[in-house]
């Protein structure tokens, strides 16, 4: 697996990050859909990363700076011919990395708390997530569940 940073210019990442928004409209409330789209992700707080395998695309994810000190993850997902082979596990740890060598000292996101979104809840857990309170701009949902991993040396 490779990872790189993209663009979002490429028909590869514009189709699995519609086929993403669209998934996430059928299991969302409208008021509860914070997937951003291609134009979103372009904003200059938000670095995009896509995961290679074999030649084709099989995941990505992004990070946002929230401040100096707090990162959040974006737009996590696996292409559907890759679910269950590690993509997002390996996502996440690239992601994680990168928001400690930037010196992030938290790092939070916010998915589903319907039963869809169990296996996002259980990789975030295993990798040190906790539910928390709302951060940065969003509001309390009961759509929603909030996560934050504190970052120190590991």
């Amino acid at each position: 697996m490779h990872i790189r940073i993209d663009d979002l210019k490429g028909p590869a990442i514009a189709d699995l990050l519609n086929e993403h928004l669209e998934e996430m409209r059928s299991v969302s409330p409208p008021e509860s859909k914070h997937a951003l789209d291609l134009g979103g992700l372009r904003a200059p707080d938000i670095t995009f990363w896509t995961l290679w395998a074999d030649g084709k695309l099989a995941g990505c994810g992004a990070l946002r700076e929230l401040d100096a000190r707090h990162g959040e993850i974006k737009s996590m997902r696996t292409a559907r011919g890759f679910r269950r082979r590690g993509v997002a596990a390996e996502m996440l740890h690239y992601i994680i990395a990168e928001a400690r060598r930037r010196g992030y000292k938290r790092l939070s996101l916010e998915t589903g708390s319907m039963p869809y979104f169990e296996p996002a809840r259980r990789l975030y857990s295993s990798f040190g997530f906790t539910v928390g309170e709302p951060f940065a701009d969003y509001k309390l949902d009961p759509n929603s569940t909030f996560m934050t991993k504190e970052l120190g040396a590991e």
